[in-house]
């Protein structure tokens, strides 16, 4: 069952209950990263291995992505600072006992390549918390993995 979650603001990122941060340098450049995590929304199904839909809403304000297993979230884009910062909220999802989640996506120069930062911010019932805690481990993998997709998709 969806439920509509608390809204937050960008700054969640930094003040969340559970903040879950992974951290990761690609060969290709911010420019390009930027513009596959903010501008190409679809193009997230085939470098985020747990992405089965993504599509933009409101002209590109928003988002709905499915996961593997069914998880759904609707999407509200609070940051799309070209070549620097991608940072959404949730609005809308059925992951039972979640509160509010955010996600950031920050990137810096790394010689030509680019250091690629996400943080995963969330608050939801002291289960909800404990269980994204222990999911720790197998988020970073999933991220790292993306991450490394995403670099030999962009064909650096």
């Amino acid at each position: 069952m969806a439920h509509r979650l608390r809204p937050v603001e960008h700054e969640f990122v930094r003040t969340a209950p559970v903040r879950l941060v992974f951290g990761r340098e690609v060969s290709a450049a911010p420019e390009r990263v930027f513009r596959a995590l903010a501008e190409d929304v679809t193009g997230w199904t085939e470098w985020f291995g747990a992405v089965t839909t993504a599509r933009p809403l409101d002209d590109g304000a928003g988002r709905e992505i499915r996961l593997r297993g069914g998880t759904r979230f609707r999407e509200t884009v609070l940051v799309a600072r070209a070549f620097e910062v991608y940072a959404y909220r949730v609005d809308v999802t059925n992951a039972p006992g979640a509160r509010a989640l955010a996600e950031e996506w920050r990137l810096t120069p790394a010689g030509t390549g680019t250091r690629v930062r996400w943080t995963f911010a969330a608050d939801g019932t002291a289960p909800f918390r404990l269980a994204l805690r222990a999911a720790r481990p197998g988020l970073g993998r999933a991220f790292r993995s993306a991450v490394t997709s995403l670099d030999r998709r962009l064909g650096t």
